[in-house]
């Protein structure tokens, strides 16, 4: 199951709110811990600061996984924030997870979110998500550019 090693890991921010979700998060990447490296920060608000801060040191993760319900600043709210500054536009935020709701899928679109996935109930269906998100963002991430056409 395991992911062919990058030259560098895979560096992960995770905000949400539920230190049970962030625990059972940090689990299931534990399998990847060559792989992939993760932050957790558990409100918005804190987030943005964090990412500020490392925008400043050029130090940016490749992915963020963002909860839909948080008090405070919401999901929507901290994606909003993240595509309003063109240093964060690009920043891949997966929406990671329990609603179903259509108008939630529907506004994660709407402020450019890359994917959002839905938290499986079982761990082991959330360790094949996290396997399936690894091996894809590692790869595009990571991906070799083509060499060049002599």
């Amino acid at each position: 199951m395991a992911v062919a090693s990058p030259t560098r890991r895979l560096c992960l921010l995770l905000i949400d709110d539920n230190p049970a979700d962030c625990m059972l998060a940090q689990e299931a990447f534990e399998q990847y811990s060559e792989q992939v490296s993760i932050k957790v920060i558990q409100d918005g608000q804190s987030a943005l600061d964090w990412l500020h801060e490392q925008a400043t040191k050029q130090s940016l993760p490749d992915v963020v996984l963002l909860d839909v319900n948080m008090p405070g600043m919401n999901g929507f709210e901290v994606l909003s924030a993240l595509r309003n500054e063109a240093i964060f536009r690009h920043l891949p935020v997966v929406m990671l997870t329990t609603s179903t709701r259509q108008e939630d899928v529907d506004q994660a679109y709407e402020l450019i979110a890359s994917s959002y996935l839905v938290k499986q109930p079982d761990f082991r269906g959330f360790l094949d998500q996290i396997d399936s998100l690894v091996r894809f963002w590692s790869h595009a991430r990571f991906r070799q550019q083509p060499k060049p056409m002599n």
